[in-house]
């Protein structure tokens, strides 16, 4: 008993981000459960595929995760989500480090609890990170493969609020690895 349930908490939750440009890996922070649970159930349960990266800075984020960008109005993208949002989670030792993995959400002026967006989400693309939004919004992962595929997404040309050209749709994918396995394949090394 004490060997199985010492060999799931070894285990850890493993998102990769299928796009035209590559894959995306991700893992989730235990230290934002609410953040990591949503995500994944909405990962799991097909919520984002189809969806696009309806928003990308060259040098700052790509974001993606509303269901409004599947549909053909351009202009509503970025307005949608699940019809919730989710308590903030700030954790000091989570930055917007490139490839962290954040939670969009509403200005301050209409949002002062500072809650996060049920679905959508963003990753910093920046090299230097985008550390002006530190403990402004919710961490609540990590890239560990797939940057290159950050920076491809990035890089595209875009047109009014920074939606991309051409539509850049994503699936996800959830599985269960080892830590072990995610290091010695990734090179993430857990604390």
């Amino acid at each position: 008993m004490v060997v199985l349930l010492s060999s799931c908490t070894n285990r850890q939750d493993v998102v990769t981000i299928h796009t035209d440009y590559g894959d995306i890996v991700v893992i989730l922070f235990d230290e934002t459960p609410e953040h990591k649970q949503n995500f994944l159930e909405l990962a799991k349960g097909g919520y984002y595929d189809g969806t696009t990266f309806h928003r990308v800075m060259q040098g700052f984020m790509i974001q993606g995760g509303d269901p409004n960008s599947k549909d053909d109005d351009p202009a509503n993208d970025g307005l949608g989500g699940p019809g919730f949002t989710v308590p903030a989670e700030f954790n000091r030792k989570f930055v917007h480090n490139k490839g962290a993995l954040a939670a969009a959400r509403q200005p301050d002026s209409i949002n002062p609890a500072k809650a996060s967006s049920g679905s959508q989400f963003y990753i910093v693309q920046g090299e230097d990170g985008a550390h002006h939004l530190d403990g402004s919004y919710t961490i609540f992962g990590q890239t560990i493969s797939g940057l290159d595929v950050v920076d491809k997404i990035a890089a595209q040309p875009v047109g009014a609020r920074n939606r991309p050209l051409q539509d850049i749709k994503m699936t996800m994918e959830v599985k269960k690895m080892a830590k072990k396995k995610i290091t010695k394949e990734y090179g993430y090394v857990f604390e």
